[in-house]
């Protein structure tokens, strides 16, 4: 399996990608520093630092960087719909599989 994918389903396929609130969010890079997947980055905008999802580069049901924020501005989606899109995912793959013999 690769990064680009999760239990041989493809990864842009899954929606699994932290959300920051900005209202809470102080742009510490707390979360930038954690995510081994650089699923964040600091951008600059009119002077001010913001810090930015990359999309589809968490690692599928990974929490770590709530833990680290000191704000409590990271949340991710919820853990059973993603489950349950997997599943599907994997059913449909499965179908079509069994479909081309």
């Amino acid at each position: 399996m690769s990064e680009e994918d999760y239990e041989g389903i493809p990864r842009n396929k899954i929606p699994w990608d932290p959300k920051i609130n900005y209202e809470k969010c102080v742009a510490c890079g707390k979360c930038i520093d954690f995510c081994h997947r650089k699923a964040f980055r600091l951008e600059e905008k009119d002077g001010k630092k913001r810090t930015v999802v990359e999309t589809n580069r968490c690692v599928i049901f990974c929490q770590g960087c709530e833990d680290v924020c000191p704000t409590g501005a990271i949340t991710h989606p919820s853990k059973k719909k993603t489950q349950d899109v997997i599943d599907k995912q994997k059913k449909a793959e499965n179908l079509l599989r069994s479909r081309r013999g």
